[in-house]
Order: C-alpha cells, then structure tokens, then sequence
C-alpha cells in the first residue's frame, strides 16, 4: 500500500479531512461517511481506511475536551460494549467479508431514515425525550462497530439509534463523540495486526493533521448556531447523501 502523495492527493485528502471534522463536530458524525469514499479516489480503500484512523483519533481527543459533560452515559452502557463486538466480529471477519454489500445496506437503512424524518417535520425535534430500548440499542450499536471497522461507516446506524430519542444536539453529538472515542481506540491493535498501519501510511496522517482542527471548529460553530429543527433537517438530508453514497459505492 504505497501511496503517491502528489498535489492532487493531498487537495482531496485534504477535503476528506475537513468534511469528516465538520461532520463529527457539528452532524454527530452523519456525512464523515463520504471521507472514505472521497479519499478512495486517489488511493485505494484500504489504505484510505488506514490513513484516517489516526485522524479520526486526533478529532477524539478535540471532541472529548469540547463536549466534555455532555454524554448520556446511560446510551454508553449499552453501546460501547455492543459496538466493540461488532468491532471484533470485523476483525474477526475481516477477510470474507464483502464491503461492498455492506455499504448497500447501511446505505438503503440511512436513505430511508433520512426520508422518514423529513417526512415527520416537526414531529422530529418536538416533544419529549423518547425512552431508549435495549434491542435496538444493541442491533444499531453493534452494526456501527461493525461498518466502522471496515470503512468508517459507523455514523448512520448511530444516528438510527439516537435521533429518535430527541435529545438536544449538543448532547447527541457528545454522546457521539464518547461511543466512537472508545470504538476508534478499540480499532488500533486489530488494523495494526492486519497490517494496516504502516510507516508510509502513519506519516501521511501526520502530514494531514493541520486540517483536523479546522474542519472541527467549522462544525462546532455550526452546531452553537443551529436551531433543533435546522440541525434536525440538516442531519436527515446529510444521512440521504450519505446514503446514495453508500448505495453507489455498493452497487458499483
């Protein structure tokens, strides 16, 4: 996996960079998705995958110091530990599984979640916190562990799993911030064992690391802006672009 990091590398690198800063500060994480595929254009997916995970780690630490307080630990409980089975059945499955399949799925859920709140307008944002559920809890939390592991695709089955319950964003995007701070420290012995994080790979990270506060600051200001109902459509349609992204990268 040796990269050739022209001009033209670093400009979309660059772009991939700020779009996941942006999305996990001020969309809980709803277009990050669209880095991976971004950044395949100029290298190949694996390598892609291996170059952000110190990135995405970098934005950790931004984000556990701004939303530091504001987490519902109580999702945590349920989500962190069921996220990193789904991170170890990756690991585990890593070689038979078809991304590609995968991208199709998470892409049709998140096409259709994105339509579905649009379509419930006000009824989205409005109203009491709905009660957390175990079993969704559980599916949603553990497919994020499992599409995180393979591409970083792990926003969208969270935003599956937190929209519904109305919390008010800052708090859903700490929460956010705290179960992919764990998944993503989690992610770091299996993409070593698998050879992923190289010398040549590690030091286009660090190339690109002046991008990181950035595109993390852009979305926090967006995000201390934005009223319920503008955050709310803004994060459905990001999860429809997400989505045929998605879907397109599957089918194709």
């Amino acid at each position: 996996m040796s990269p050739s990091p022209d001009l033209l590398f670093y400009a979309v690198a660059t772009g991939a960079v700020l779009l996941q800063g942006i999305s996990k500060a001020g969309f809980g994480g709803a277009i990050g998705t669209l880095a991976v595929p971004l950044f395949a254009l100029v290298a190949a997916p694996q390598q892609a995958v291996a170059i952000l995970l110190p990135i995405l780690l970098a934005m950790d630490v931004l984000g556990l110091i701004a939303f530091r307080g504001r987490v519902d630990f109580a999702v945590l409980r349920i989500a962190v530990p069921s996220a990193l089975l789904g991170v170890l059945l990756g690991w585990a499955l890593y070689s038979w599984l078809d991304a590609d399949w995968m991208r199709l799925l998470i892409g049709i859920e998140a096409i259709l979640f994105g339509w579905a709140t649009l379509r419930a307008g006000s009824r989205a944002w409005t109203g009491p916190r709905l009660p957390l559920r175990t079993r969704p809890a559980v599916l949603w939390s553990a497919a994020s562990g499992l599409t995180s592991f393979v591409a970083h695709a792990g926003g969208p089955p969270m935003m599956q799993l937190l929209m519904p319950l109305r919390m008010p964003q800052q708090l859903l995007v700490g929460t956010m911030v705290w179960h992919f701070a764990f998944l993503n420290v989690s992610k770091i012995g299996p993409y070593a064992s698998l050879g992923l994080l190289d010398g040549a790979n590690l030091g286009i990270s660090l190339m690109l690391l002046p991008a990181v506060p950035v595109g993390y600051f852009i979305g926090l200001w967006f995000l201390k802006r934005a009223s319920p109902a503008v955050f709310v459509r803004m994060t459905a349609v990001a999860m429809l672009l997400t989505g045929v992204r998605l879907v397109w990268d599957g089918s194709t």
